[in-house]
């Protein structure tokens, strides 16, 4: 499968619930609509609600890709603006 192409990418592997979110809400708020993030997470609760709590958001996620070193990279593409 081809590489998704993004706008921009943030790394949440050094934050924790409730802030994994909060960082990626904000690297999404600095987009344009339609422009995608990569946003790179631990396996675990961030996996679990980071794509839920963008989603909820009214966001498009694209794909959930594993890393295969304990890590996830989640591709969103911004909804609205």
């Amino acid at each position: 499968m081809a590489e998704i192409s993004f706008d921009e990418q943030v790394d949440i592997t050094d934050k924790v619930c409730p802030l994994t979110f909060v960082k990626a809400k904000v690297s999404l708020e600095e987009l344009d609509e339609g422009q995608i993030l990569a946003i790179r997470m631990n396996d675990g609760e961030p996996v679990q609600n980071v794509p839920r709590s963008i989603k909820e958001e009214g966001h498009q996620i694209l794909k959930l890709e594993d890393n295969e070193d304990g890590t996830y990279t989640l591709y969103v593409k911004k909804v609205g603006d």
